[in-house]
């Protein structure tokens, strides 16, 4: 049985943003893969090998950023729906993105690989794309996956969304941002369950048979309120602090569609404390407006690299290095 657990705001907590770094493509745009000159939506982060990678909820590219140098390369993922790789409303074609906004690394022949994740928030959005250290590049249609997900009401409540996911010690965390609206008599729910890895990735490729396999350790979460606004899980991590979390406060009226961000936080779901979160502010002390879509770990320092989505297809993405203070 899932059982619902508070995540608290802590006031002894801080999460202060330094200065932030659009995130450009080194080598420029180039028309001819329909790819801008920037990273357009970063919606999760992850360290692949010595890089970091940056997934992207409506453009078909990985971008790899190599913290040392700053220089931040791309990595091209099969065309959509016209042989497009960008999807917005002012092309009339976002119903066709595949919406990755969740990812982790996982075993791989020896090394690890980045697992992207769809959101599915829409039949459109049930595929999974796998990119190893080497560029091995695999993209996976699993729609009955997504659909014995949905059908955990437990965790998908009225509308899934996947926003997060952890591998660790042969286990696969999955999140759920409980921003959708109201449906058949269910509410959005924010939520974490587990998979067995062998058996989730026996599954997706057809190596486990037609039963998908099942969620456990299904856990929902109220993590509070910002600002007036509802928060959401946006993305997780384990860092030296212990499982962290992002959240948005964001007034969406359900899971496709964009809403008026009201602040983000960042939180912790490991630890005797319990769960707890502070809001996320600049070094002058102002709540930080914009959305947080991704979260790793920065260095050995316990710093952490933020990405923000500024909703806004002509402005690039932005990297910010976020200074934790307090017994986290």
């Amino acid at each position: 049985m899932s059982s619902t657990v508070t995540s608290r705001r802590d006031p002894s907590l801080q999460a202060v943003l330094g200065k932030g770094t659009p995130l450009r493509y080194s080598s420029g745009s180039d028309p001819s893969l329909d790819r801008p000159a920037h990273v357009r939506a970063g919606s999760g982060l992850v360290r692949l090998g010595e890089r970091i990678a940056i997934i992207q909820d409506d453009a078909l590219f990985i971008a790899l950023l190599d913290p040392a140098t700053g220089e931040v390369s791309p990595v091209t993922l099969p065309a959509g729906e016209g042989g497009q790789r960008l999807f917005d409303e002012a092309r009339g074609n976002k119903h066709f993105k595949l919406d990755l906004e969740a990812c982790t690394t996982v075993p791989w022949e020896g090394g690890e690989a980045l697992l992207a994740f769809g959101s599915g928030s829409s039949a459109r959005r049930e595929t999974l794309v796998l990119l190893s250290e080497s560029g091995e590049m695999r993209t996976l249609e699993v729609p009955g996956f997504y659909a014995a997900l949905r059908a955990e009401t437990r965790f998908s409540g009225s509308e899934l969304n996947i926003e997060g996911a952890l591998y660790a010690d042969g286990r696969l965390r999955l999140f759920n941002r409980g921003n959708g609206a109201p449906r058949d008599g269910l509410q959005p729910v924010n939520a974490v369950a587990e998979l067995d890895w062998a058996g989730f990735w026996a599954y997706v490729t057809d190596r486990g048979g037609n039963l998908a396999p099942a969620l456990e350790n299904i856990r929902q979460y109220d993590l509070g309120l910002l600002n007036g606004g509802r928060l959401g899980f946006t993305d997780a991590s384990m860092t030296p602090f212990g499982l962290l979390y992002a959240a948005s406060a964001e007034d969406s009226p359900d899971v496709t569609r964009d809403g008026v961000v009201t602040g983000s936080a960042v939180g912790i779901l490991s630890g005797a404390a319990g769960p707890r979160w502070t809001e996320l502010r600049d070094p002058d002390g102002k709540l930080f407006p914009h959305k947080v879509e991704g979260l790793c770990p920065a260095n050995d320092s316990g710093r952490l690299y933020l990405v923000v989505d500024v909703d806004d297809p002509d402005r690039p993405s932005e990297l910010y290095e976020v200074e934790l203070i307090g017994e986290w």
